[in-house]
């Protein structure tokens, strides 16, 4: 048989047909009943009929798991990013009040390893399980020339719904309301280009290697799944308890709070009102980072900052204990500027 030129310029479609038969199931097992069509159609075909909303609101976004895909890389272990990534996408829409309904994703590679992209989706399908939300469809490119070899990109799109009257955000926040951290379960999806030149190149750690304070490996710490909070506050949402939530994503606290402050108001909040966890203990003390860019770089242990009335927050702290999220009492809203003042 004669060679397919295409494969001799890098690109193998039989490759693609191989990692979409092998992502099939994965796909599949996210279906809701609101989804309309199969994977492999042009678009991904969904139900939106909310009867039981007064005014439904779409809320979409995108997002992407950065260099935290560098340790999956040299690790192997392609599973835990796909959660990361989608539970990162859900953390993004949650915080107006929205729950998730479908998610699609991009993933691109110089060369196209089947097993590879059937393991990023798996762990795509896990998340969406997790949190009863479609993988409605996707895209692979195999781009050859363009991605160091073993290495790949992938990007998340995600849709979610809320009834208007509960859309959470800075128009329901009020001087006196309380702020209550919810605890992460690691860097999350970011900070790891500053914390791979500390752990790797000016430490000299390598992946098996245990990173000091925290009774586990480098690679266990690097690649721990960033955590959705959606199911854990489902009921919250739906009773109307909290006022406007704060994603700790890229910009950490100084950076991601003040987008549902007004700028009359700031956040204070206490740094010693919590323990910061000994990752992020050894990233601050070996890399010399001071506290200001710290909390502006890594999430410091807070995935999530609820606003809440100062009448609520007892019942709210209690029901995010119930949850196993750790809650903290980290400070409150404050005449102020649009700021976050750390005490």
């Amino acid at each position: 048989m004669k060679p397919s030129r295409y494969e001799e310029a890098g690109v193998s479609i039989d490759a693609q047909d191989q990692a979409i038969e092998q992502i099939r199931g994965h796909v599949g097992a996210t279906n809701t009943p609101r989804v309309l069509s199969d994977l492999g159609s042009f678009g991904g075909l969904f139900d939106i009929r909310f009867p039981e909303m007064d005014q439904p609101v779409m809320v979409a976004s995108a997002d992407g798991v950065g260099t935290k895909l560098k340790i999956a890389f040299d690790a192997e272990v392609h599973d835990t990013v796909g959660q990361c990534l989608v539970n990162h996408c859900i953390d993004d829409i949650l915080v107006q009040g929205a729950r998730p309904l479908f998610f699609m994703d991009y993933v691109a590679t110089g060369k196209l390893k089947p097993h590879v992209v059937a393991d990023v989706v798996k762990g795509m399908s896990i998340a969406c399980k997790a949190s009863d939300c479609a993988i409605l469809g996707g895209e692979m490119a195999e781009m050859p020339g363009f991605y160091k070899a073993g290495e790949y990109d992938v990007a998340g799109f995600i849709v979610g719904v809320v009834d208007r009257k509960k859309l959470l955000g800075e128009d329901r926040v009020r001087a006196g309301q309380k702020l209550i951290g919810l605890a992460a379960t690691g860097l999350h999806t970011n900070g790891y280009s500053l914390a791979r030149k500390i752990i790797f190149e000016e430490q000299g750690l390598k992946l098996a290697d245990e990173l000091p304070g925290t009774g586990r490996s480098v690679q266990d710490n690097l690649l721990a799944i960033h955590r959705s909070y959606y199911k854990p506050l489902a009921d919250l949402l739906d009773k109307d308890h909290i006022q406007a939530m704060a994603h700790i994503t890229g910009g950490g606290f100084l950076d991601n709070v003040p987008r549902i402050l007004p700028k009359d108001l700031s956040a204070h909040i206490a740094v010693d009102s919590y323990s910061v966890p000994p990752l992020f203990q050894y990233l601050v003390d070996k890399g010399g980072v001071d506290r200001d860019e710290a909390y502006r770089v890594f999430n410091m242990g807070i995935g999530m900052i609820l606003v809440v009335e100062a009448e609520r927050a007892a019942s709210v702290t209690e029901h995010c204990a119930a949850q196993n999220l750790d809650p903290v009492a980290l400070g409150e809203i404050k005449a102020g500027d649009g700021t976050v003042v750390l005490t």
